[in-house]
C-alpha cells in the first residue's frame, strides 16, 4: 500500500506542475503531464476506475501532441501561446454531444463491466478528453470545462479513498480558475 500511496503522491505532484505551467502557457507543461498519467493509468485501473484509466492513455497522446503543437507556435518566434476563443453556439453543439455520449457510454459501463460511478467516471472522462483537446488547441474556454470536471472529480477520489488525488483535484479547481483567468488577459491583450 505504501508504493501506491508514494507513486499516487508523485503523479499528483507532477500532474499540479502540468497545471500550473499549462495555466501560464508554458511548453513543459506537456513532459510532466506525460509522467504523471503513465502512473496514473495504472493506479486508476486498480482501482475500477476503468474509464479514467483510458483518459490517461488518452492523456499521454495528447501530451504528445500538445508538446509538438505549443512548439510549433514557439518555433514561429511567438513569444507566448495565442488563445482562441469558440462561440457559445459552438460550445452549446459540443456539451450536447457530450452529453449524449456520456449517456450512451455510461449505460454499457453500468451494465457490461464492474466499473465504479459507471455514469459519474463516463461524464468526467468524456469532457475531459474534450477539454484536453481544447487545451492544445490554445481555446480560452478550456478551463471552464475543467472547473466542473475537477469538482466532480473531487467526490470522486474522495469516493475511492485516493485522498491526495482528492486533494490535488481541489487545488486543480482554483487553479482552472486562475487559469481562465490568466488566459483571457492574454486573450483580450492579443
Amino acid at each position: 500500500m505504501d508504493a501506491i500511496v508514494t507513486l499516487e503522491n508523485l503523479a499528483a505532484l507532477l500532474s499540479l506542475i502540468y497545471v500550473l505551467l499549462a495555466a501560464k502557457g508554458n511548453i513543459w507543461c506537456w513532459p510532466a503531464a506525460l509522467v504523471s498519467t503513465a502512473i496514473y493509468t495504472w493506479l486508476f485501473f486498480d482501482v475500477n476506475l476503468l474509464m479514467d484509466s483510458g483518459l490517461q492513455v488518452y492523456y499521454i497522446a495528447m501530451a504528445i501532441y500538445g508538446w509538438f503543437n505549443w512548439q510549433k507556435s514557439q518555433s514561429q518566434n511567438q513569444a507566448q501561446i495565442q488563445i482562441k476563443s469558440w462561440s457559445k453556439k459552438q460550445h452549446l453543439i459540443w456539451i450536447t454531444t457530450l452529453g449524449l455520449l456520456t449517456l450512451t457510454l455510461g449505460f454499457i459501463m453500468a451494465n457490461y463491466t464492474q466499473a465504479d460511478f459507471a455514469y459519474l467516471d463516463t461524464l468526467t472522462t468524456v469532457f475531459a478528453v474534450f477539454a484536453t483537446y481544447l487545451v492544445a488547441q490554445r481555446v480560452l474556454e478550456n478551463w471552464l470545462y475543467w472547473i466542473v470536471i475537477d469538482a466532480i472529480s473531487v467526490y470522486l477520489y474522495t469516493s475511492k479513498s485516493l485522498d491526495t488525488t482528492s486533494y490535488l483535484f481541489i487545488g486543480y479547481t482554483l487553479i482552472a480558475i486562475w487559469g481562465y483567468w490568466q488566459w483571457r488577459q492574454t486573450y483580450l491583450k492579443q
